[in-house]
C-alpha cells in the first residue's frame, strides 16, 4: 500500500471511529480513542464495533483486553487487515473495503430532493425508512441531532405531493474526509441513493473527499458511482 493510500485508509478508518463513537454516546455508551484503537468497554449498540483499530500494527492482546468479550457478539473492526484474533476466540464476519471518492468528482443527477433531518419525528421516519421493516429502526435516537459532525441525510421525490423517505445516509464529518455509511435505497437501493447523496455531500462539503467501506454487490454500486478501493478491512466478531 502507497503512503498516500495508506494516509487515507488512516483518515477513513479515524473517521468511521468517530462515528461509532458519536453512535455509541447516543445510547449512553463512552469509548475511548488509545494511541492504536478507539474502544469501548461496555458493549456497544446492535451492528456496531466494540474496537475501532486508527493504525497498522495494533496490538491484539492489548486491543482485546480493552472490550467486553464475556458476552456473545463483541466485535472488532480491523481496519488494515491485519490482526490476528483467532487465539482469542475471535472469527471473521466478513472482509470490505476501504473506498475514496476525490473531492470536486463530479456529482451524478438524481430525480430526488434531499435535506438534513433537524427533528425527531423526521429522524424516526428516516429510521423506518432505513429498517425497512426490519425491526430495528431504534437503532437511531434523537441524541445523534446534537452531534454537530453527524449529518443525517434522507432524500424524497422532487415533485408531486408524495413526502415519503425514499433514500438517506449518514454523513460524519472529519478534519480531512467525510464518511458515508447507513446508505439505504427503498426503490433500486444504492443504484438509487448513491446520486442523491453524493449531490447532497458536495453541496455540503465541497472541499472534502468522501470514504466509506463497502463488499460485495454494494462494493461494485460505490465502484460505478466514482469510488476506488483503497485497502481491506476486516471485521472479527467473538463468541463469548
Amino acid at each position: 500500500m502507497t503512503t498516500s493510500r495508506q494516509n487515507l485508509v488512516r483518515a477513513a478508518a479515524r473517521n468511521n471511529a468517530e462515528w461509532c463513537a458519536a453512535m455509541c454516546r447516543a445510547h449512553g455508551v463512552t469509548g475511548e480513542f488509545g494511541a492504536g484503537a478507539w474502544a469501548a468497554a461496555v458493549r456497544t449498540p446492535l451492528y456496531y464495533p466494540d474496537a475501532v483499530t486508527l493504525g497498522p500494527g495494533a496490538d491484539p492482546y492489548a486491543l482485546t483486553a480493552r472490550i467486553d468479550t464475556a458476552s456473545p457478539g463483541a466485535s472488532v473492526k480491523d481496519s488494515f487487515a491485519d490482526l490476528e484474533l483467532a487465539a482469542a476466540g475471535f472469527h471473521v464476519l466478513f472482509e470490505a473495503q476501504w473506498v475514496h471518492r476525490p473531492a470536486g468528482a463530479p456529482t451524478p443527477s438524481s430525480d430526488l430532493a434531499w435535506d438534513v433531518v433537524g427533528d425527531s419525528d423526521t429522524l424516526r421516519a428516516w429510521a423506518l425508512a432505513w429498517d425497512d421493516g426490519a425491526g430495528d429502526a431504534d437503532l437511531f435516537r434523537p441524541g445523534l441531532l446534537a452531534d454537530p459532525e453527524t449529518f443525517v441525510i434522507l432524500a424524497r421525490p422532487a415533485h408531486g405531493s408524495d413526502d415519503r423517505v425514499v433514500a438517506g445516509a449518514v454523513a460524519t464529518r472529519s478534519e480531512h474526509v467525510v464518511g458515508v455509511s447507513n446508505l439505504f435505497g427503498r426503490e433500486g437501493a444504492p443504484e438509487v441513493a448513491w446520486p442523491v447523496v453524493l449531490q447532497a455531500l458536495a453541496d455540503l462539503f465541497p472541499t472534502l473527499p468522501v470514504v466509506g467501506y463497502e463488499h460485495g454487490d454494494d462494493l461494485k454500486v460505490a465502484l460505478r458511482h466514482g469510488f476506488e478501493p483503497i485497502g481491506p478491512l476486516r471485521v472479527w466478531t467473538h463468541g463469548g
